[in-house]
């Protein structure tokens, strides 16, 4: 599990660089509506491996809309930071918030206590960030794209619990095909009116890009992190996105032209140490 959950880090620090590509083209509605529904789609053969019949509760029910809702606030707010940001600022700011976040939800809701080990992780965590990403000045928190950042780490960690607590009614796999279908609905009646054909206007970079997000970024590693949070517990699971920024900047390097930096290495490797405390037996 240790070594899914390193992949899907990777490959959602390299969707980063495949969002910025999207953001050049098309509105906000329209990239988000093909990404669930590719999504979805592409959730069929994984279905078929599963082999398990498809099953819908009142309680699962709950999960699933409450999660479709936070999926797309999710998508919303990175798609404006990423826009109007740096790849690399929003990939810090989240990974780095978003598993404090849930650590303090986590403990406020179910009354969990912590080892010291775990807060010495965090603060690791913490410091891998600010070095990664300069943070000299706190400024930078004030404007618009870093807002919208930080608006996505606590969604996400809200989407952690929620996967968590979600596989005592349904199934991790079914969980997560349920939250693109009703996110692709739900996308579909939002930008009705937007021109959703633009996309078959678009060229192969474009394409390669908005494949990618749905089959590797969301369909692969949004269902190996589902199934972690299950058996990790969503604390622990959270921790490993502390590696999302390492695997996004050296993706931004290759794809992007983006120049790699010595604060980027010792930021990378202290945040990959802040996973090893938070996990650590």
């Amino acid at each position: 599990m240790n070594k899914l959950m390193i992949l899907a880090m990777f490959f959602w620090g390299s969707g980063w660089s495949a969002l910025k590509i999207l953001t050049y083209e098309l509105p906000m509605d329209v990239v988000v509506f093909w990404r669930f529904f590719f999504m979805s789609l592409t959730f069929i053969p994984v279905l078929i491996y599963f082999n398990k019949p498809l099953r819908l509760t009142k309680d699962s029910l709950k999960f699933i809309l409450s999660s479709s809702v936070l999926n797309v606030s999710f998508m919303f707010s990175s798609f404006y930071g990423i826009k109007y940001g740096l790849a690399g600022a929003g990939s810090v700011i989240i990974t780095t918030f978003s598993p404090i976040m849930t650590f303090l939800l986590v403990a406020l809701l179910f009354r969990n206590r912590l080892h010291n080990r775990q807060y010495f992780g965090l603060l690791l965590g913490l410091v891998g960030g600010y070095i990664l990403l300069q943070l000299n000045d706190f400024s930078l928190f004030l404007n618009s794209a870093n807002l919208y950042y930080l608006l996505c780490a606590v969604i996400w960690a809200g989407v952690t619990v929620l996967s968590q607590h979600s596989q005592k009614h349904i199934h991790p796999v079914h969980y997560s095909f349920f939250i693109s279908v009703v996110a692709t609905v739900f996308m579909f009646f939002y930008s009705y009116d937007s021109n959703l054909s633009a996309v078959f206007d678009q060229d192969l970079k474009f394409w390669s890009a908005l494949i990618y997000l749905a089959v590797f970024g969301q369909t692969i590693a949004t269902t190996i992190f589902f199934i972690a949070s299950g058996k990790l517990g969503s604390e622990k699971t959270s921790s490993y996105m502390f590696l999302v920024p390492v695997f996004a900047l050296l993706s931004a390097s290759v794809l992007l032209d983006e120049s790699m930096q010595l604060h980027v290495i010792v930021g990378g490797v202290i945040s990959m140490l802040a996973v090893y405390f938070i996990n650590k037996k």
